[in-house]
Order: C-alpha cells, then structure tokens, then sequence
C-alpha cells in the first residue's frame, strides 16, 4: 500500500485549519529566556552529526551512601571514606584528598578547586593530583545554575574553569577533570546542554592537539523545587534525571526532593526516581540517544556557538578568574537570574503549587533575593514562602 505524498505545504494548510490560525509560530512557539530558537516544526535540513560518546558505558546511578543500598546502586556520593568494594566512589570533601587506600581508581573527584575569590588552591589541587583517581579534579557548575545562570552561560564558564587549570597544570590536565552541572526544567534545552558542553570540550581539547570528551556527572536542580510542594519536586526531578540520561551524562545524582525535614524515606525515594528510570526505560544505556533529532541537534549547535562566543569573550578579558575577580561574572548571572525571577513572578514561569494551583501570596521581592557582586543559590520559589 503506498500512501499519498503530502507536501510541506499541504501540511501547513491542515495545521492553520485545526489550530484554527494563519499564524502557526505565535501559538506552537514559546518564549524562553535563553536566546535560543526553538521552531513550531524541522525538516531533514538539519545538518546530521556526529554521535557524542559517554565516558562511561552507560550512566551510574548515584546514591548517597548507606549500606543498605549497596545491592542497588552502581556508585556513591561519600563525604568520607568508605570501603566498598567495585562501586564508583564520588566525593566533595577536600579532605579526602589524600585517601589511605591502594584502590583510589575507583573514587571521582569532584572537589572543586577554585576559590570563592576564583584563585587556584595549588596544594589541594596538588594533592589531589597526587593520587591514583579515576578523576581527580571537578569543576562546578552546579553552582551557577542554581543561582540562575543561562544555559550559554553555564557552558562558557564550565569551559573557562577547565582552561585556567590547563593554563596552571598543563593540557594534560584535561584527562583529569569531572564537571558537575545541575539540570533544570527545562527538559529539550537541558539535553542540549549536556551534548552541547561534549562538543565545546572535544574543540578546547583539540586546540591542545587532543581529542577528548568530558566526565559529566549531573545532578538535579534546586532552583524550581518548593517547600511546600514535595510532591511535584519529585516529579521535577524525575524528569531532570531523565533529561541528563538521554543527554548522555556519565553520572547522575537526585538531591532529596525534600526541601525541609528529609528523612530516609525521602533518600530512598530520590535515589528510586533514577532506578525506575534505569530499569524500566532503560534510558541510561543508550549513547547519544537524541542523535539526529533535529530540533536537539539544532539546539545543541545554537548553544555551542553562542557558548563558544561568550568563552572567547571571558578569555580576551583574561580568563575565569579575572572575569570573576572585576564581577562580570557576578552582574551577568545576576541580570539572568532577576529577568528569570520576575517571569516567575508574572507567571510566564510557572510552577504548579507555588504560583498556580494554588497560587500564593508574594512574601519577598526579586530585589531581596539577589545582589549583582554575589553567585549565591536562589530558588524561584523563596518569593513565595
């Protein structure tokens, strides 16, 4: 059976009629607040690329330590040490820079060595060199989301910490790196993110005639969660581990869903979003699952380019630390994150519980949450409680 060919143009004409408008884009169009260009539709004129690997063979699930899931998880986050045995071990406790043990291959570091002035603590990074880790140095970006950073943003600072440690320790350095980035709501566009910062640091790596992909371990956001809403924080999560899994990250964390008074109970839940996911989806096997959408691919390469842009931009005007030491940095997550505040406020953000169904009462202004020479975590919702 051969069915009739429909044109692009016949298919337009049946959309206007069902949507009952001449104008597709001002209806199946959003706005966002990330420069970024998402079209009503695509065609095959989006250029195929090629597939992003993972470092990993598929995405480790990351529970907070506790003995009574050791059957189930396929890595831990530790703050201090631990013996178990064939388990991935993450860590952001400087002092676990020097691990007694001979078995340190299997620990990621994702100790952050930048101070909050941007300056490089040298003997921690040194001590952390020192050692035999399957990663040894992290970069943070969570951090910067959580304030309210852009995508564009996080991406260019996640690759201007990456070249300030190469410009102290060498291109060598490179191999030795675990970025940290929290994912947000913004589910197709967090997707890109994660394919978009494996092609900004291949290209870093081949300008030091190296061919190399990052260790991604993701985590989920604060930014849109509430106190007073746990259950639609679950389900926020939930699809922000499904977004880093279909990215492609190496690694994925679930901070409690709690904001207030955790419990086991809310451990073992946040942990369970990611297992549910692993086992019954299966989504954290497949590398570059996204790999020839064209709405991912277009995205991805818009933020590639706009990130590459504003990376040159802080390396002209001398790199991560000099752009946070004069507060560029600062004043350009600030004006991101108020304008995203105040979409919330409006409602053009909207977040079930908080600013609709039910919808509360404004207790605090933008301007109270946050200051133009400080990146500080703010949740969209802290207006609101």
């Amino acid at each position: 059976m051969e069915f009739p060919k429909v044109s692009l143009q016949d298919w337009e004409q049946l959309v206007k009629k069902q949507l009952k408008t001449d104008d597709i884009d001002s209806i199946l169009i959003k706005e966002n607040l990330e420069n970024i260009v998402v079209k009503a539709y695509y065609n095959n004129n989006t250029p195929k690329a090629e597939k992003l690997p993972r470092i990993e063979e598929s995405t480790h699930l990351v529970a907070k330590y506790n003995d009574f899931l050791e059957e189930d998880a396929y890595a831990f986050l530790i703050d201090k040490d631990v013996k178990v045995a064939e388990k991935t071990l993450f860590f952001t406790n400087p002092e676990l820079a020097n691990l007694a043990t001979v078995e340190t291959n299997q620990y990621v570091s994702l100790v952050d060595v930048f101070s909050k002035d941007a300056n490089i603590d040298e003997a921690l990074a040194q001590s952390l060199l020192n050692n035999n880790f399957k990663r040894n140095i992290g970069v943070d970006v969570s951090v910067y989301q959580n304030a309210g950073a852009s995508l564009v943003q996080q991406l260019a600072i996640a690759l201007a910490k990456a070249k300030d440690l190469v410009e102290k320790f060498g291109s060598e350095i490179l191999e030795k790196l675990s970025f940290r980035f929290a994912i947000g709501h913004q589910y197709f566009l967090e997707i890109a993110k994660i394919r978009a910062f494996k092609y900004l640091f291949n290209q870093l790596s081949k300008e030091y005639g190296l061919n190399l992909f990052p260790y991604i371990f993701a985590e989920t956001s604060f930014r849109n969660k509430a106190n007073n809403d746990e259950e639609n924080n679950l389900i926020r999560s939930t699809l922000e581990l499904s977004a880093a899994m279909i990215g492609g990250a190496d690694a994925v964390f679930a901070n409690d869903f709690k904001i207030k008074n955790q419990t086991k109970l809310s451990e073992e839940l946040s942990f369970k979003q990611m297992i549910v996911l692993a086992y019954e989806s299966i989504i954290n096997v497949f590398e570059d699952a996204t790999s020839g959408s064209y709405m991912i691919e277009d995205v991805t390469r818009q933020l590639s380019e706009q990130a590459w842009t504003l990376f040159l931009d802080f390396e002209n005007k001398g790199g991560f630390a000099e752009n946070i030491k004069n507060g560029a940095i600062q004043k350009m997550i600030f004006e991101q994150a108020t304008k995203e505040q105040t979409w919330v406020e409006e409602g053009k953000i909207k977040l079930i519980g908080v600013n609709l169904y039910p919808k509360l009462e404004l207790t605090k202004q933008v301007s109270d949450l946050y200051n133009d020479n400080e990146i500080k975590a703010v949740r969209w919702a802290e207006m609101f409680e």
